[in-house]
């Protein structure tokens, strides 16, 4: 186990992130808790689901995000024809000046340190499990030979709510993998009147690196070995397992829930709950932060039944249920 970092430590390299918001907020306007929950993701070395109508800045989110911590990004345009070697890349037969043949492997755009899938739910279900195998073991495999992919390495997709003819549903098994399930709302009418202002004029700031990618690494590093006190660990084991049918004493679980969170949901919310202490400027975790994180960790690992659609059940409710002992 890594040793406890020090608050010298953690103070010293924590500085700089907890101004990342407010840069990234110069660019994107009255999205704090997307820019905060999106850092977060990064922070804790994980991939984040971006759930939004057109036009909410998913697409310039994840530019500046890449900008100002210095990741190497790329961005795959997911349609029902997108085959897996269009993301992680294919062998090609070539001939040398000599005549001897052999193949060579051309990498695809999965070998980044940001990917951005847009509108992943329109890809096959063939090549979502291509991407799954990236997101999982940070590594492809073609034709028998592994290829590792650049650290760090982070997928932030999006997802558009309403249009889904031809779309595919994720796979469970690839939603677990997802940090986060980032909802994005409309702005407030104050933060859309500067988004206006400032996006129609002749002249855009553009945002600058504020953090280096070796600085992240060794956030992430230090992150996980934060010390997180009884009562957080006790909150978060208690909050997950409550969200299970078959561990629950609430009747909204028992009645509307279908399946619950599984044991990567209480790994996620810990480290979240770790990333956002640092971007808060504090050392060590608080109930608050479980509060704040358990919709995004939790939304996207459960599932409800017929009966809760039949009657206007949302998961929201299930969750904000869940969360009032910790209010």
């Amino acid at each position: 186990m890594a040793n406890a970092p020090t608050p010298q430590m953690l103070a010293a390299h924590a500085e700089k992130f907890t101004r990342l918001p407010d840069t990234i907020g110069q660019v994107i306007f009255g999205q704090r808790a997307v820019i905060e929950q999106t850092l977060i993701t990064l922070l804790a070395g994980g991939h984040g689901l971006l759930i939004g109508v057109p036009g909410l800045a998913k697409t310039k989110l994840v530019e500046t995000v890449a900008q100002v911590t210095g990741l190497a990004d790329k961005r795959i345009q997911c349609t029902p024809d997108l085959m897996p070697a269009d993301i992680i890349g294919s062998e090609v037969l070539e001939e040398d000046q000599s005549g001897k043949r052999s193949f060579r492997f051309i990498q695809g755009p999965v070998f980044c340190q940001l990917l951005m899938a847009d509108e992943i739910n329109r890809a096959s279900p063939r090549t979502q499990s291509a991407l799954l195998q990236a997101m999982q073991e940070r590594r492809v495999s073609v034709a028998g030979q592994n290829y590792p992919l650049p650290q760090p390495f982070h997928v932030l997709a999006t997802q558009n709510p309403l249009e889904q003819e031809g779309t595919y549903p994720l796979p469970e098994a690839q939603l677990d993998r997802f940090l986060l399930q980032i909802d994005i709302g409309y702005p407030d009418r104050e933060a859309e009147r500067q988004m206006l202002l400032r996006t129609t004029g002749n002249e855009e700031i553009p945002p600058t690196a504020a953090v280096t990618v070796e600085e992240l690494q060794t956030m992430q590093h230090l992150l996980r070995a934060m010390p997180v006190g009884e009562q957080v660990v006790n909150a978060i084991l208690d909050l997950v397992r409550s969200g299970r049918p078959a561990h629950s004493d609430y009747e909204e679980v028992t009645s509307y829930v279908a399946w619950g969170p599984g044991p990567r949901a209480s790994q996620a919310l810990l480290l979240t709950c770790r990333a956002r202490a640092i971007l808060h400027g504090r050392l060590s975790p608080s109930l608050d932060d479980v509060i704040a994180l358990a919709p995004p960790v939790l939304r996207h690992r459960m599932a409800l039944n017929f009966a809760a659609r039949a009657e206007g059940i949302t998961i929201d409710t299930v969750i904000n249920r869940l969360l009032e002992p910790l209010r």
